[in-house]
């Protein structure tokens, strides 16, 4: 058996109190990396391996502009986002259990990156083929 990881952008929230209080850009605005919908596969099988290459040339759907949307093929994913959640697309390429126990599924999981002026949250899912 061999697994893909799919990770699908579900929300993007904006705290524009704390970025006033706390960015040197007060009126950064929401995350311009991702779009709500935005969809991305991971594949890691013979030449094939996005994981190591940071997630670029992974995203199969957005309503922007691919070139502008982090993973499509001009940017990897966001290091806030890739900090975040790394390990469990690792895992999930593996075909390993990505959350066991705590989620109603265990190959999904409900993470989102560490921006906490802008947070994008993401589903991130093992597919088994």
């Amino acid at each position: 058996m061999k697994h893909k990881v799919k990770l699908t952008v579900i929300d993007k929230k904006l705290y524009p109190e704390l970025q006033k209080e706390y960015c040197a850009d007060p009126n950064a605005g929401e995350c311009p990396c991702y779009n709500v919908g935005d969809e991305f596969i991971f594949e890691r099988d013979g030449d094939t391996d996005h994981f190591w290459h940071g997630g670029i040339g992974t995203l199969v759907k957005t309503s922007g502009d691919p070139d502008k949307v982090a993973g499509g093929p001009k940017m990897p994913h966001c290091s806030e986002l890739w900090d975040a959640i790394s390990r469990y697309i690792y895992s999930g390429l593996q075909g390993g259990s990505i959350m066991k126990d705590w989620m109603k599924d265990e190959n999904v999981m409900i993470g989102c990156c560490s921006d906490g002026t802008r947070p994008v949250i993401f589903k991130i899912e093992r597919i088994d083929y």
